[in-house]
């Protein structure tokens, strides 16, 4: 699909020339005033916005600066187009936040290749934005992000009273597998475990990460200790049913994990951090109790009418 290109002018004339000069290589979309425009802006998201400076009732700088202020809309580039050709109009343009600025009338090459860089930009810095939330290896959010969103889940299981629970993760016997079969065939097994824990869970809340080494964890807002603990036991069952060989294990012929269950409902006299620990916990006791099976903890038991509205099920 071509990329999205917002155009906000009050000319027709403008427009119909922006349409000609973009041509098929651009979705181009079109509001001639900063009201219609804004809407549109938050309808559709484009990938950039050519917006006119001078229009009737609100000028290009306050569109500008209400696109800025939006959350929605402040990533998106936005090239002035103005009939003000002067050095100072164009540092006022630039210091009032747009990426580039074009002058009218102008030039159709120009105009098409300001575009095409500003929004590769856009790309490329979603790109590594989206690059800096994974693991390079499994493709699963890193530890920096689970943590984040560990927290943000904490804050909204306590605002709504639900518990949260957290499954740790670790590979049984990896140091050896490693040493057995090599680094390249012990990064081939933490991307099949990956894949394997990351398709037992499926509500859009549920995550799961990679922590560092062998070691992933999961995260399940809304969820009681019992159901956390069916997921577990899912994802125990999933690794096994890889059968990837591992002679060098004293648990299984074949590479298997070690679970740790936690389950809270937050309050303020606990923190995230203390669901970490517990769950950190349970997983030593499943390792110390002979590895390959999951073991759990909970802060305490949930009061009957809290467990209203927690998931009843595993799926």
């Amino acid at each position: 699909m071509p990329p999205v290109v917002l155009a906000i002018d009050d000319s027709p004339e403008i427009l119909q020339a922006l349409g000609r000069a973009l041509g098929s290589e651009f979705d181009l979309r079109v509001a001639t005033n900063a009201k219609d425009g804004l809407a549109l802006a938050l309808e559709i998201k484009p990938d950039l916005i050519l917006l006119d400076i001078m229009m009737p009732e609100v000028d290009g700088y306050e569109t500008l600066r209400r696109l800025q202020a939006h959350s929605a809309l402040s990533d998106i580039p936005v090239i002035f187009l103005t009939a003000l050709h002067g050095q100072e109009d164009e540092a006022k343009c630039l210091g009032a936040g747009a990426r580039d600025f074009v002058g009218k009338p102008f030039n159709p090459c120009v105009l098409r290749a300001r575009v095409t860089t500003q929004i590769r930009m856009k790309q490329q810095s979603e790109e590594l934005h989206r690059l800096a939330r994974l693991d390079h290896l499994t493709g699963l959010v890193n530890r920096r992000v689970f943590l984040e969103s560990a927290d943000m889940a904490w804050r909204i299981c306590r605002r709504d009273k639900q518990p949260l629970s957290l499954v740790m993760v670790d590979v049984d016997h990896f140091k050896a597998y490693n040493d057995t079969y090599g680094h390249q065939q012990g990064d081939a097994c933490l991307r099949a475990v990956a894949h394997a824990l990351r398709y037992t869970v499926h509500r859009a809340g549920d995550m799961v990460a990679r922590l560092g080494g062998e070691e992933f964890a999961c995260l399940l807002p809304n969820t009681s200790l019992a159901n956390a603990e069916v997921v577990a036991e899912r994802m125990r069952a999933a690794v096994e049913r890889l059968a990837l060989p591992h002679m060098a294990s004293s648990t299984d012929q074949v590479v298997t994990v070690s679970l740790g269950v936690s389950s809270m409902i937050p309050s303020g006299e606990s923190n995230v951090e203390r669901l970490l620990e517990r769950a950190d916990r349970a997983l030593y006791q499943a390792k110390a109790k002979g590895r390959n099976r999951v073991s759990c903890q909970a802060s305490f038991s949930f009061p009957l009418g809290l467990m209203e509205g927690v998931r009843t099920s595993a799926a």
